[in-house]
């Protein structure tokens, strides 16, 4: 089986791999997750969705280690989580796509495990196509993958807003990753209720109107959580996860086969 995690190859099994492979990079943060998870689960949570993701198609991609640091102001008002600026974040970024480019790899892929990453790792991602116009890099929130979307609501058991931050979906997977993290007799239900049909209650698969804002999270939460922990099972993450490894794979396989064209400039 090939070799998958990039770190691990020397210098001149970078030179001689397939750049065809797709190169996934875990992203990130440490921020609080109520008094029962530890400030490392989104970086937990992405790390082993993409390892088993890749494990999957070992011949098609390479793992690049999980990046830890992400973009969390709005969590400070909790102790513990580091954030970094929007726009050092996005450069940072795109620096290691500007790196993993100059070695030749044509397609990189930013697999995201924290919500408000998204719009930065978005823009790195369009940023670079602009910049290198011979690679690809796209960006996906692992809950996103339609596997896991499908999952999730054939096996919640909490109702809307239940699955948010620190919420059931997290606590699950936290317990079928790392149960030895995970103080369940600590886990709290904090939920609360709609504002408006305009400003309803944040969950992973629900709708979630049309408007965006992030408030700081302590106008939002006392315990830091928002959702529904205390139905959280080792069971459920394990399927969860599953599918969100299947998902990825699937996305893995796909993205290898689009084809990297010209610009052409019809000046």
């Amino acid at each position: 089986m090939a070799k998958i995690y990039y770190e691990e190859l020397t210098w001149p099994e970078v030179r001689d791999a397939s750049k065809e492979r797709v190169v996934v990079v875990p992203v990130g943060t440490l921020e609080d997750h109520g008094p029962h998870l530890p400030l490392s689960t989104d970086v937990t949570i992405v790390e082993a969705v993409c390892r088993r993701g890749v494990e999957r198609v070992p011949d098609l991609a390479l793992l690049l280690p999980v990046q830890v640091h992400g973009y969390s102001p709005h969590h400070m008002d909790f102790p513990g989580p580091i954030t970094i600026r929007g726009s050092v974040f996005m450069e940072y970024m795109q620096d290691i796509v500007r790196s993993l480019a100059h070695h030749g790899f044509r397609r990189v892929l930013l697999v995201n495990g924290h919500g408000s990453n998204s719009s930065w790792l978005e823009n790195a991602a369009r940023l670079s196509i602009v910049e290198m116009p011979h690679i690809l890099c796209a960006t996906v929130n692992w809950w996103a993958i339609p596997e896991v979307a499908e999952k999730v609501r054939e096996m919640r058991g909490s109702e809307r807003g239940g699955t948010s931050h620190a919420c059931e979906l997290e606590t699950s997977l936290m317990l079928a990753i790392r149960p030895d993290l995970v103080q369940m007799d600590k886990a709290v239900k904090d939920m609360r209720p709609s504002e408006s049909e305009y400003f309803p209650p944040w969950d992973f698969y629900h709708p979630s109107g049309a408007v965006r804002m992030m408030r700081h999270w302590s106008t939002l939460s006392d315990s830091g959580v928002m959702g529904d922990p205390t139905v959280a099972t080792a069971e459920k993450g394990e399927a969860w996860l599953e599918a969100a490894a299947c998902g990825l794979a699937g996305i893995i396989k796909d993205y290898g086969r689009i084809e990297i064209t010209g610009r052409v400039d019809h000046h």
